[in-house]
């Protein structure tokens, strides 16, 4: 098997106008991607509802979530992590429109111990 290596803060895509979802690596089970945002937000009314469960970290930049349920807002800032189960209905109300909003997801199957 090849080693892979990077930097999940160098090389940001040149058009900010959309969200870039690059992955990372990928096996049976698992996906973990870096996500480059740039001021954009879920569509208004848009959920997202994942069959897989969902680990994110905000590297830079910042961002606004709300999850299904929940009273306030989920303000992420570099270091933040959340983990948000499969089906648990989210979006996100803001990112950082002053500079790139740079997220580590690890998406994976819900697993038994």
């Amino acid at each position: 098997m090849q080693a892979s290596y990077g930097n999940l803060l160098n090389n940001l895509p040149l058009d900010s106008s959309a969200e870039v979802f690059e992955l990372l690596h990928e096996r049976a089970g698992l996906k973990i991607e870096r996500i480059v945002s740039n001021g954009q937000a879920s569509p208004p009314g848009f959920w997202y509802d994942n069959p897989q469960e969902e680990w994110v970290l905000l590297l830079s930049g910042s961002a606004g979530l709300t999850l299904e349920g929940a009273r306030e807002e989920h303000v992420m800032q570099p270091g933040t992590w959340l983990h948000i189960p499969a089906h648990c209905r989210h979006r996100i109300e803001w990112t950082d429109a002053n500079q790139p909003t740079i997220w580590l997801a690890v998406h994976h199957e819900i697993t038994s111990l």
